[in-house]
């Protein structure tokens, strides 16, 4: 389902532990990490699809997590021609995703990579709020600063002027 601009409505999710560090998934078989993240299907609002792919990729059920906060509008980003399936060119340009900021109030131990018969990753982490970008696939890196930054204002500890000074202190 894409819209009229050859976008395809998506979620994206920070997960947050009581730290304020993010998940991090490795994608299976490959050497990048990033956000769970997944399409909207037809009929579905972007928080259930959220709940829907958090479910699939991380095994997480709606009471392991609370909802922060969202993005106000569609993040967009384009996917490079190389990466786009032989059937969408002329017509796919990319994700527009809203993206939404999540506390785990469950335990580790209810994180399931296996949730689904098709997993995403082989492996997750915590990492610093602040993730390195060069971890995450070039094409995608501006859209997560650009969620990473609005996002933030919900979380002081995690506001990125906050983090330059204290570093700088």
């Amino acid at each position: 389902m894409l819209d009229r601009e050859g976008y395809r409505p998506n979620v994206g999710i920070i997960l947050l532990n009581q730290h304020d560090e993010v998940f991090w998934g490795k994608r299976i078989r490959e050497h990048s990490w990033q956000f769970p993240q997944g399409g909207i299907k037809k009929g579905e609002t972007p928080e259930q699809a959220m709940y829907r792919e958090l479910h699939e990729e991380v095994g997480l059920e709606p009471d392991h997590v609370r909802i922060i906060g969202r993005t106000r509008d569609w993040l967009r980003y384009e996917v490079p021609k190389q990466w786009v399936r032989r059937e969408w060119r002329g017509t796919y340009k990319g994700q527009k995703q809203i993206w939404f900021l999540l506390r785990l109030v469950g335990r580790d131990s209810d994180v399931s990579l296996r949730a689904s018969a098709h997993p995403e990753f082989d492996a997750w982490r915590w990492h610093d709020y602040w993730v390195p970008m060069d971890a995450v696939i070039e094409f995608k890196r501006a859209v997560y600063e650009l969620a990473l930054t609005e996002l933030s204002r919900l979380l002081p500890s995690c506001r990125r002027g906050e983090r330059d000074e204290s570093v700088t202190s």
